[in-house]
This record gives structure tokens, sequence and C-alpha cells, in this order.
């Protein structure tokens, strides 16, 4: 007990022959947090500057855009200094706040994509009471509330484990998570499980909300071939950005409660990761390239451009 005190700087993983490759991890990563926040805002600077893209499942899809390129804030400037400096330590204040950004948006991502379900569910199965319903209001309440619990529960978590006395200041982990500052106690995690689980209640409950409403979409759907085309182009993106990410989700609170250390270093990165890389691509790229109006207005852009600097090359 006499070593347990609460830690200024602690030390994170360093990835696996950092010497060796530094400079290659450096550019993946800069590559990649270059590609995030191009393609989100240019999806965000579209649906903002198209009238027609005015519309809930676009203001929805800007949003989730929005909180994409802040979760990668989280990670990726980190991760770029710890490379680049070749030092990978962080102070207790600053894994606070890395926590709480990655996490927040994490949820925040969750609650819009159960929001979108909504939005899709009311679109396809109640079509003419879609604007009476989902009002601009409406919509500012839903995105307020997809907002504001993620936040307050993040917040909550990150209290409860700063509260706790470290006896250790190593995370096993490229950035630091919730339940990895939690095992750095001697203390006991009591109250940190029970909230966990009511957290888990929480995201079960929010996956009941996404069946439900899909188990109705394709049974409005089986009656309709309109209906089914409204599904294909707009549900299947949602559909797979949910599922990609209640997994990876679902991995990385189980790794990270249950795991084992025979996992190969190489798939615990990869798993680890994949939370903070694939969702902010996966999804403006999905919805940008299966959503045919978001597709024009893209492409058309693009042309609009390419015909400017040809015009000022003549």
């Amino acid at each position: 007990m006499d070593n347990m005190s609460y830690p200024v700087t602690l030390t994170l993983m360093v990835p696996r022959e950092s010497k060796s490759y530094r400079h290659i991890y450096f550019t993946c990563f800069l590559t990649l947090y270059m590609l995030i926040l191009s393609i989100n805002i240019r999806l965000v600077m579209i649906i903002i500057m198209t009238k027609a893209l005015h519309e809930p499942m676009y203001i929805f899809l800007s949003y989730l855009c929005v909180n994409g390129v802040y979760g990668a804030t989280g990670f990726y400037p980190k991760i770029l200094s710890d490379l680049m400096l070749d030092s990978y330590v962080i102070s207790s204040l600053m894994c606070a706040l890395q926590i709480f950004v990655i996490y927040s948006s994490l949820l925040s991502e969750f609650t819009i994509l159960t929001v979108m379900s909504y939005d899709r569910y009311v679109a396809i199965c109640k079509p003419l009471d879609y604007h009476s319903k989902l009002t601009n209001f409406t919509c500012v309440k839903l995105i307020l509330f997809s907002w504001i619990l993620p936040n307050s529960i993040s917040a909550t978590a990150i209290l409860l484990s700063y509260l706790r006395p470290f006896c250790k200041y190593h995370i096993d982990k490229l950035y630091c998570d919730n339940w990895s500052i939690v095992k750095l106690s001697c203390t006991s995690s009591f109250v940190n499980n029970i909230y966990g689980y009511i957290f888990a209640l929480l995201f079960f409950s929010c996956v009941v909300i996404v069946i439900v409403s899909y188990v109705k979409l394709i049974s409005a759907c089986k009656t309709s071939l309109e209906n089914r085309r409204k599904f294909w182009q707009t549900c299947l993106p949602h559909m797979l950005s949910l599922i990609n990410f209640a997994f990876a989700l679902l991995f990385d609170i189980t790794y990270s409660r249950y795991g084992s250390n025979d996992i190969p270093e190489s798939l615990r990165h990869f798993l680890a990761l994949e939370l903070v890389i694939v969702p902010p691509v996966f999804n403006p790229v999905m919805y940008g390239l299966n959503i045919r109006t978001v597709r024009r207005v893209f492409f058309s852009c693009i042309s609009a451009r390419v015909n400017v600097l040809e015009a000022k090359k003549a």
C-alpha cells in the first residue's frame, strides 16, 4: 500500500521493432489521418453546400463524419508525436483527455447509428409521417441526445477510474483506454465493474432498438419495390457500419477486461487500432459511394475542380 500514488506520467506500449520501422509507421499513420480528415470534411462540406441534401438522413451523416474527425484527433496526433520523438509517455491529465475523446467519440458513433436506424424506419415504414416526425427541432434533439449521453457516460467512467490510487504506471496499449487505467490500481474495481455492466446494458438496449427497427424495415420492404430500393441504397451502408463497429467495440471491451497475452501482439495491435482506423474511413466512403445523391454531387465537385485546373493550365 505504501507504493500507491496518483501518477503524473504513464508509459504506453512501444510498437514492435519501432527503431527499425518508426518512419514507416509514421508515414502510414499520417497518411491515414490525412485521409480521414479529407474525406470526412469533404463529405460534410458537400452536405452543407447542397440544398438537396438538407434532409435528416444527411444531417445525421454529417454529424457522423464530424464525430469521426473528432475521435481520430484523439488518437493520431499523439501516436504521430510518439513516433516522431521516439518517446511513448503521456501525462495522466492528457491520458484522461485521450480516453474521454476516444470513448465519447466511439459511444457517440453508436448512438448516432441508432438514431439513423430510427430515421430509416420512419422513412421506409411511415413515409407520410416522415417530415412531421423528423422536423429540424427533432433532429437537433436527437443529435444532442447522441452527443450528451456518450459524453456523460465517458466523463463518469474516467472520474471513477482516476479517483483510485495507482500502484502501476504502464499501459499495455498504443493509446490510453479506461480499463487499462482501472487495472493500474491495486484497489478493488467493484464500482468500475458495476458501472461497466450498466454501460453494457445501455449498449444492449441500443442493439435491441436497431434490431427491432430493421426487422420492421425488412418486413416493409417485402411489399414494395420502392421500399426495397430505398433499403439497399440507404440502409445497407448503415447496416455494414453498425455491424463493423459493434463487433470491433465488443472485442475491444472483452479483450481489455478478459484478454490473454497468448494472442499475437500484431493481432492485438490491429484489433485495438481497428476502432480508431476503420470507422472514420469506412463510414464516409460507404455512404459517399452507395448513396446516389451524395455520389453524384461528390463527383460533380471533383469534375468542376478538374475543369478549373485545366482552364488555368490553358
